[in-house]
């Protein structure tokens, strides 16, 4: 499960850290962070928020190639659905760590909700986890199911923090000591994730395997023992991220563009991509879409 600022939060907090503001950026009830090095080669953010009082009770959480970690500062659990039946699939209590997705989730939103979090670099969970990321691809676990009793303790020092600065610097400190400096990532892994990142569109992957020295099997087993998902299903839900950025800049939308500029085949393209990893069409995701790229109410 993932919280993403909006567009116009991202460049708020640009526009903060450019004249030299403090490092906490505040919006009502959320907080974000952004880590000192050397954590911010592996995370994006920390995020807070507490007392969340949403107009709708699930939403789809849609794919960004990234993993999540999330503390529960309330007692009351929060559970994910299976998106076609909507049925409740898991509850989750104390703390979780969502996978690299492959396709949307279906969470809840309750009331009242307080959580603290990590939103990780596509690949950057890998030296935290002690297990391949891929095993945890397409999963949302419950974090002591893999960190054992630290992960209990991680939450008791959270809930001990008495505001939203110690509660990140908890968190800074934990990372910092599980961070496995034996754990170094793959430059051929971290090379072709750049340019995955820069232009998912236009990615020829078996030119980008070739000019890596490496075989095409191996490296697939590289990409997907650190990021989670395979090369090309990456750059999938990469390209299908840049198409939702894209769709915020543009004044009019006129979906032939945005599939071309988008990589895509054609308008049919553009629409099956949509419903694979938002699980409804592009003009709907407009019409229902909320201030965040990533999160659309359900009801």
């Amino acid at each position: 499960m993932t919280l993403e600022p909006s567009m116009r939060e991202k460049k708020s907090l640009a526009n903060s850290e450019a004249g030299g503001q403090n490092p906490l950026r505040r919006n009502l009830n959320f907080i974000q962070h952004r880590p000192a090095p050397p954590l911010d080669r592996f995370v994006d953010w920390f995020w807070y928020f507490d007392s969340y009082m949403p107009e709708h009770r699930t939403e789809r959480v849609l794919p960004e190639g990234s993993f999540e970690l999330v503390i529960n500062l309330r007692d009351e659990p929060h559970h994910t659905f299976d998106p076609i039946s909507l049925k409740p699939r898991r509850d989750y209590r104390n703390a979780w760590i969502s996978g690299t997705q492959s396709g949307y989730l279906v969470i809840d939103t309750a009331p009242y909700s307080s959580m603290i979090g990590v939103h990780f670099k596509p690949g950057g969970a890998a030296p935290f986890l002690g297990i391949p990321a891929s095993e945890l691809a397409d999963r949302v676990e419950e974090l002591d199911c893999i960190w054992g009793r630290e992960a209990l303790s991680l939450r008791e020092a959270l809930l001990d923090a008495r505001d939203p600065s110690l509660k990140f610097r908890v968190l800074a400190d934990f990372l910092g000591r599980r961070l496995n400096p034996a754990s170094v990532p793959n430059l051929a892994v971290q090379e072709a994730l750049a340019r995955f990142m820069a232009e998912p569109q236009m990615i020829a992957l078996e030119e980008v395997i070739r000019s890596l020295g490496i075989s095409h099997k191996h490296f697939i087993k590289l990409f997907r023992e650190e990021v989670g998902l395979t090369p090309k299903r990456f750059c999938r839900v990469r390209r299908f991220q840049q198409v939702l950025h894209d769709l915020q800049t543009r004044k009019e939308i006129r979906w032939v563009d945005v599939a071309c500029s988008g990589g895509f085949y054609d308008q049919a393209h553009l629409i099956n991509e949509f419903e694979a990893f938002c699980g409804i069409s592009p003009v709907r995701y407009m019409n229902e879409r909320a201030d965040s790229l990533n999160f659309v109410p359900m009801k």
